[in-house]
């Protein structure tokens, strides 16, 4: 069973408080070597096997698109491990 990782993180256009926080406060910690922070949403998808990987990409897109990320405001982009979700 394909075990599929989708990464969600904000455009570079938009303003994100919470990463722009964290980063605030590692520079307070003395961390001035970070220049930024990318805070974002994190998914994994445990696929039934039998799919084709066009049909899987397909899918995975539709359901990114329709669900997991706001167009408008974020991107998103997926690894497909065919070897994680045997384990």
């Amino acid at each position: 069973m394909p075990l599929v990782k989708v990464y969600v993180n904000y455009k570079k256009s938009i303003l994100n408080p919470e990463a722009q926080a964290v980063n605030n406060a590692l520079q307070r910690l003395g961390y001035e070597d970070i220049e930024d922070v990318k805070l974002g949403k994190y998914f994994e998808l445990t696929v039934a096997d039998g799919k084709s990987k066009a049909d899987l990409d397909a899918e995975i897109n539709e359901i990114c698109d329709k669900l997991l990320a706001n167009y408008n405001m974020e991107n998103y982009h997926y690894e497909i491990d065919e070897t994680e979700a045997a384990k």
